[in-house]
């Protein structure tokens, strides 16, 4: 998909979330506007730096972090195990692990499944920008706060449309991942709510974990959970833009100065 089709869909969804939903989404194109392009790194580091400096594999959605495919990859052959995401894996397992893939070594086929999710874990708290980008964050807490079930589930998935390219191809993949372990819960006892609860705080960087809780941070982070089982229920459609917005971009097409609308500002 070209840079600038991609970039009207994206503003035909920011327009639609303002008129129908009241929800604005200021810098939603802040310096995100380019290509899904696979960069080449000669670093092997995974955590700690930014997505467009990771190597990558080209999926079916598009370019996906090396580490995050053969992560789940590795999570999929033991999808019944109890409490996946949930129970710790051991922190001198885990130092040793992310060590031996900062260094290039291939080590996952032979950890634990705990260990591996809680690589994943990492992976994304430690990303230096939240993979759900921040100029977008308290637009998706708004979506949760509309008055129906309908209201919050789509104003939700069009959010994701506007997620920069780097970020939404591999947020797609992680979702197409956990809805299928969500779907083997009766095994491994993790629905799609336990696997919001656990990952939210991960994907969206809030707080400090040593913070104090009390009304607003425990408001907050309920908010946050909706957001990311909205997203593991809907994994299909993530990222993609409804029939009747996409039968609006070939006129939208015309004028590229529409990238730089009022919207965007």
């Amino acid at each position: 998909m070209k840079v600038m089709e991609r970039n009207v869909m994206r503003l035909a969804a920011v327009q639609h979330l303002r008129s129908a939903y009241g929800i604005k989404t200021k810098n939603w194109n802040k310096n995100k506007t380019s290509s899904c392009k696979t960069t080449t790194s000669n670093s092997t580091k995974v955590f700690g730096v930014s997505l467009e400096s990771l190597p990558y594999y080209n999926m079916e959605c598009g370019s996906v972090p090396s580490f995050l495919v053969d992560a789940c990859m590795k999570l999929l052959a033991h999808v019944d195990t109890e409490g996946l995401f949930r129970k710790s894996g051991s922190i001198i397992r885990l130092k040793a692990l992310r060590a031996k893939l900062d260094a290039g070594e291939e080590c996952l086929s032979t950890a634990l499944p705990c260990d591996v999710a809680g690589l994943v874990k990492q992976f994304f708290r430690e990303l230096p920008e939240p993979v759900l980008p921040a100029e977008l964050q308290e637009a998706f807490l708004k979506a949760q706060q509309l008055p129906t079930e309908e209201e919050r589930a789509a104003a939700t998935m069009l959010l994701s449309c506007v997620i920069p390219d780097r970020n939404l191809t591999a947020l797609r993949h992680f979702f197409d991942f956990l809805h299928t372990v969500s779907k083997r819960s009766a095994e491994n006892k993790m629905d799609s709510s336990n696997l919001s609860v656990i990952l939210a705080p991960n994907l969206l960087h809030f707080g400090d974990c040593t913070e104090k809780m009390n009304a607003n941070t425990e408001k907050r982070l309920k908010l946050q959970a909706a957001i990311i089982h909205c997203f593991i229920e809907n994994a299909h459609t993530f990222g993609v833009l409804p029939q009747f917005l996409r039968e609006k971009v070939p006129a939208m097409m015309g004028s590229e100065a529409g990238i730089l609308s009022p919207y965007s500002r």
